[in-house]
Formats: structure tokens, sequence, C-alpha cells
């Protein structure tokens, strides 16, 4: 039998009332809050990541295929030809192989891997900048042309009045699906009419729409930019034939799988006068916002495991100051330095397991609580959400169960050698 873990069991369960008590206590309750705010913070920036993230890659799909030109403008495209060898089925396999590669330890590796999905959907998009004008007000906007292939998924979601757009072969709409923030500031509601200036040539053109539909999505920085159009009505304004659109939207089975694919069209299945491009480079900005709050999770995780090693040292110092008498007597009878060492780390070892257990139990419930309630709420307009969203990951909780562990037990091998400074003559005389 392990005899130090025994032991180490026995001093544990059979800890009466005392100071050291409310130490160990107070020991597990640090444990405890340290694990429960880390995952919280954990599933709180993921979530946070994972909405914004969809949000985007929902209003402007994953990947952008347009002109060869890498300065393409978000607001206005140059116009390609709807007729091209991969439209509309642009890949036909559902996963894609691809060569990884990178460096691991100072070499150089490559290897065939595989993306873990494919394409989901494609379609057509246009872009044309204009000025609303509407009871006696105007504003800047960007109309985005959907064809019948577009996909209204996305926008059912965050539709507050209204319709969506809907497709007739013969007739082009004059529907219009404008923000919630427009409709605001224009004072507009479902069903009524405005002009849209643009300028052709330095010569003002109009058109008349009415608003079908109002949405809110959030992004503040879209909502007050762009509005949904017929896409033949921009082919109209800026003279195209009916083959000719600004781009295609490419949308992806799975986010890990953007740059390989995004990779992959463009090298292997574009024309050389086409350029693929994610959304991640199109709007490098906003994505380098959410990966700066990798930074803040980095933060919070040492802050509280640094709380946690604190609180575990001096719980350690004390436990084994108190149990002076039993290691001059476990010396004297021919135990190792070491072999006390690994009893008071047993019994650490409890007590942060102990910690982690509540610890679990509370993060998890409170991440259970916002995700059904939502009573963390969030300022939208700064934020791009009104409510703080939870995305909990099993083995995110696992690494960092493991982790804390792992961690704080390290950090307690240097305190536990207080035990070799304790003379067994001197503990054993010692009342």
């Amino acid at each position: 039998m392990n005899y130090e873990y025994f032991i180490a069991r026995k001093v544990a369960t059979g800890q009466k009332k005392s100071f050291t008590r409310l130490i160990i206590r107070i020991a597990i309750i640090a444990i405890a809050l340290s694990m429960s705010v880390m995952i919280c913070s954990s599933a709180l920036i993921a979530g946070f990541k994972q909405e914004i993230s969809e949000k985007i890659f929902g209003f402007w799909g994953h990947i952008h295929i347009t002109g060869s030109s890498i300065y393409q403008a978000v607001v206005e495209n140059d116009p390609i030809n709807k007729q091209q060898d991969f439209y509309p089925n642009l890949l036909e396999e559902e996963r894609i192989t691809y060569l990884d590669r990178g460096t691991f330890m100072g070499r150089e590796y490559v290897r065939e891997q595989q993306t873990r999905g494919g394409v989901s959907h494609l379609q057509v998009f246009a872009l044309r900048s204009g000025i609303i004008q509407a009871n006696e007000e105007i504003e800047g906007i960007v109309l985005k042309g959907a064809g019948e292939d577009f996909n209204w998924t996305f926008m059912k979601d965050y539709l507050r009045e209204g319709a969506l757009l809907s497709w007739q072969d013969s007739v082009v709409s004059n529907g219009i699906l404008i923000s919630q923030q427009t409709a605001d500031r224009l004072r507009l509601s479902v069903e009524d009419p405005l002009r849209v200036v643009f300028v052709e040539n330095e010569e003002p053109i109009q058109r008349r729409f009415v608003v079908k539909g109002i949405f809110k999505t959030g992004l503040e920085e879209y909502d007050s930019r762009f509005a949904l159009v017929d896409i033949r009505k921009i082919q109209q304004l800026m003279g195209w034939t009916e083959n000719q659109v600004g781009g295609f939207e490419v949308f992806i089975d799975d986010i890990d799988d953007l740059d390989p694919i995004a990779n992959h069209i463009y090298y292997n299945v574009l024309p050389e006068d086409l350029y693929a491009e994610t959304i991640e480079e199109k709007f490098r900005e906003i994505f380098q916002w959410l990966a700066l709050q990798d930074i803040n999770e980095v933060v919070i995780m040492g802050l509280m495991i640094i709380v946690a090693i604190i609180n575990m040292i001096t719980a350690l110092l004390i436990l084994i100051l108190e149990r002076t008498n039993m290691i001059g007597t476990l010396k004297a009878l021919g135990s190792s330095n070491w072999g006390i060492r690994k009893i008071f780390l047993y019994y650490a070892s409890y007590i942060i397991i102990l910690g982690i257990f509540w610890g679990n139990l509370i993060g998890l419930l409170l991440c259970f609580l916002q995700d059904k309630f939502r009573f963390i709420t969030l300022d939208e307009q700064n934020y791009y959400l009104d409510y703080a969203p939870v995305e909990v990951d099993f083995w995110t909780i696992l690494l960092l169960n493991l982790g804390t562990l792992l961690v704080v037990l390290l950090f307690l091998i240097i305190p536990s050698y207080l035990v070799t400074r304790i003379s067994p003559i001197r503990a054993i005389r010692f009342r």
C-alpha cells in the first residue's frame, strides 16, 4: 500500500475544528472561485467571439470572389461575368485535401490534411453607394444586391418588422430592407416610400424604393451603412447585363477550414482574372479586435492561477507547521524527506481537487443561467451584442481543470521543502 497516500487521506478526513481547518476552507474557496472565474471568462470570451464572427459571416459570407484586384472597394465592385464554371456548384467534394505547412520544435514539416467540411452555399451579390432621401432627411447608404440564390436564413433571425424581399422572375422589385438604425434616423416604417440618389458621370440619378422590412443585426457599422435590394436594380443602375454581378459570396461548413478552402479556391478553381479573399482579410480591424480578447483571457487566467497558488502555499505551510510532531515521528521511524513531502502534496491535491469540483459546479451553473436568462447585458453600440453570450467547450474545461491541478502542485513542491528543515528530535520534543 502507498503509505504516503494512506496517511494523507487519514489526515484530510480526520481534521478537527481548528484554525487550520479554517485555513483549509479558505484555500478550497479560493480554488473554487478561481476555477469558476476561469470557466466563466473562457465561456464568455469564446461565446462573444463566436457570436460576433457568426454575425459578420452571416451578413457577408466567409469568402468573397471578385475581380482580380486585391484593392476592391467594400462599397462598390467592378462587374464580373456570372457565367463561371464554378457557379452554382463551386465544389462538388464535401472535403478538400490540402498540404499543411508549419514548424515544430525548429523543424519545418509538410503533411497532407483534409478539411472538416466544404462549401455549403454560393450566391451572387453587387454593391452600389447612394444617398437616401426621406422625410426631409438624408443618409448615406450602400445598397447590397441580392439575387434569387440569396440565402435569407441569417436575415430571418434579425428581421424586426415587415417581410423579406420576394423574387419575381418578370418584375424587378422596388422593395428595400433597411436597418432599424436607418429607419429611426429617417423616421421610416414598413411600406413607406423613399428615394435613393446615385451619382453617375457627375449626374444624379434617382430611384424610388418601398420599405419592405426592417432588420437589426447589432453590427452598428453595417446597420448604419447597408441596405438590401433586388440585385437587378443595381444592374440597371450600373448599366450591367443580367449576367454581370459584383462578385460571389462563399459560405463554408466549418470556420476552421476558412484559409485552406480560400487558398484551394484561389489557386485551383478560379480563373486568373478573379480573386478570392476571406472576410477576415477584408475586415481585418474587427477580427484583430476580436483576437485581442485572447489577451484578456490569458491575463484573467494568469491572475486566477496566481491567487490559487498563493492561497495553497499559505495553506501548505500552515499544515506542515501544525504537523511538526507527525513529521518528526515519521522521520524517526525511517521515512525519507521526499516521502513525507508526498504526504502533504497528496493532502494539497485533495484540497485542490475539492476546490476544482466546486469551482466547476459554480462556473457551469453561472454559464447555464446566463445562457438561459441573459442577466448580463451589454451596450450593443459598443459590443455589437445586447447580452453576454456563453460558449462552453468540454475540452477547454478539461484543460483548465488539469492545468490548474498540475500548475498549482508544481508550485507547491518548493514550499514542501520546509519538511527537510525539521529535525526529528526537536519535533518530537515540541509540544
